[in-house]
């Protein structure tokens, strides 16, 4: 197994309900440590250079105004193949084909609303935590 860095946003959505701690605890009960974490208020720069990805996809204007609607917290997970894990627990975007007991399942509205992010492979999580934690020593050492 390889000890892995993942990059996990709590979105505005779920920041609101207050379950910030329901969903830590998820991680940590599960084999992820959290290594760095920041609340932050995303700037429509902010989002829109983070979600640059989706530039030219339909969704990508509501995406960056639903990011930029409220404070999220921003979070570098590790452990254990923590990629795929943090996925595992998310669940499917859409929270209605969502396993029971993820936490887009339990605490997602919809496909849009859909309560966390997560990198989606190890080059991907490299450019995701470089820009939300570009001095991040955490990693050295390791």
């Amino acid at each position: 197994m390889t000890v892995e860095h993942t990059l996990s946003i709590i979105k505005p959505d779920a920041v609101a309900k207050n379950v910030i701690g329901k969903i830590y605890s998820r991680f940590e009960t599960n084999g992820l440590k959290i290594v760095a974490s920041r609340m932050a208020w995303l700037s429509e720069q902010e989002a829109g250079g983070f979600y640059v990805v989706h530039k030219e996809r339909p969704f990508f204007k509501d995406l960056v105004q639903f990011m930029i609607s409220g404070p999220v917290m921003i979070q570098v997970l590790e452990g254990e193949n923590s990629i795929a894990k943090n996925r595992e627990l998310m669940g499917a975007t859409d929270p209605k084909k969502a396993e029971a007991g993820t936490i887009r399942a339990d605490f997602a509205e919809s496909i849009d609303a859909n309560a966390v992010h997560g990198s989606d492979g190890p080059d991907t999580a490299k450019v995701e935590i470089a820009y939300f934690f570009p001095e991040l020593s955490v990693f050295r050492g390791r």
